[in-house]
């Protein structure tokens, strides 16, 4: 007689799952959420979606500027032309002359675009966080000094046009202050200086309001304990206010990147039309609008919307821009990803092998 105990188990493991905790976009929420931001969206689909829409159309038509063999007139109208309006960038160059040497007019307002954003960005981001440290510290008329910096943010851009082409006359102050007979309003590389030192004026205070917020959220105990720990106040300034500020800091870039890849009304009120030196993609656009050249300008429009599209993917992927600001969401995201990760690796692991246990012996 034998006398013994088998068990047997079998079976796949199933997945790792966490207990999630209720939060706002999964406690019956967002649907309440989207039903309250759809009259925005609304609008938004119809001042940025539709334009959009009617651009893209008309892209690809080109109004007749030709001859009719048969008829010996123009045709009115319109006529699908494809992608015709962009590959004659290449194919029809319109050349002409400025800092950059002698180019294609869409080539050379690409790089006049692309400078003013370097240099304007770089000069108004040193010059922000400068004035949000002088913000931000206790003295004497401080409420004074900040209304005074953001002035010229608020005053508007055409205006602010006009007065600093006023000062960089010909006989303007700016000449009679360096003593010299510059033409700073021709179409030369001091147009450029022009309209970057009248850009940095007006919107580096804007960089400054924004990075001033995010330093009235760092507790001046973090200060005090660097302090303590022997930390200068470059090493304070690099290892602590930088790192900290660096969501509304990076905010404000992003937003001031954008505006300035789109300049139109600086240079076209400060130096005018026709200056290759100062054209932007913008300006462009606008003067082939103007001469009824609809399917070139919004190829143009849409060739600038793209680039504008791709600066602003590089700056959330690269610089970790955090455009909505939404901590839920974050938190909600980072769970998902973590879930997902979870049941991965679970699934990696496969099923247990069958395994049987057997104990006693056998007796006669």
């Amino acid at each position: 007689m034998s006398q013994g105990v088998a068990t047997t188990l079998a079976g796949n493991t199933p997945p790792i799952t966490e207990k999630r905790k209720k939060n706002l976009l999964s406690d019956g929420q967002g649907s309440l959420a989207a039903l309250l931001i759809s009259p925005t969206m609304l609008v938004i689909l119809f001042v940025v979606g539709i334009p959009i829409l009617l651009s893209l159309r008309e892209s690809v038509f080109r109004k007749a500027t030709t001859v009719d063999p048969v008829t010996g007139m123009i045709p009115e109208g319109e006529s699908f032309v494809g992608l015709a309006n962009f590959t004659d960038i290449f194919a029809n160059p319109q050349t002409v002359t400025g800092v950059w040497g002698s180019m294609d007019r869409l080539v050379n307002s690409f790089w006049n675009v692309t400078f003013f954003t370097i240099v304007c960005v770089g000069l108004e981001t040193i010059l922000g966080v400068a004035m949000a440290l002088i913000m931000a510290r206790a003295f004497r008329g401080k409420g004074f000094v900040r209304a005074a910096i953001l002035i010229p943010w608020a005053i508007p851009t055409i205006a602010s046009a006009r007065m600093w082409g006023l000062i960089f006359d010909s006989n303007g102050v700016m000449n009679v202050i360096l003593n010299q007979k510059i033409l700073w309003l021709a179409d030369n590389a001091y147009s450029q200086w022009a309209v970057i030192i009248a850009d940095v004026w007006k919107t580096a205070p804007f960089i400054g309001l924004l990075t001033l917020a995010g330093l009235q959220t760092i507790p001046a105990d973090v200060y005090e304990a660097a302090r303590v720990d022997g930390a200068n106040a470059w090493q304070q300034f690099i290892r602590i206010t930088l790192p900290m500020v660096k969501p509304a800091l990076v905010v404000a870039v992003l937003f001031r990147t954008l505006d300035t890849m789109r300049m139109f009304d600086l240079p076209w009120g400060m130096i005018g039309p026709g200056k290759y030196s100062v054209e932007t993609i913008s300006m462009f656009a606008y003067v082939e609008n103007n001469a009824l050249r609809y399917g070139s300008a919004a190829a143009y429009s849409l060739l600038l919307f793209a680039y504008i599209v791709i600066v602003a993917f590089l700056f959330v992927r690269l610089l970790g821009a955090d455009v909505i600001g939404d901590d839920e969401s974050r938190a909600v995201s980072a769970q998902r990803k973590k879930q997902k990760e979870l049941n991965k690796a679970a699934r990696r692991s496969g099923p247990l092998a069958k395994t049987s246990i057997t104990s006693g012996e056998a007796q006669a």
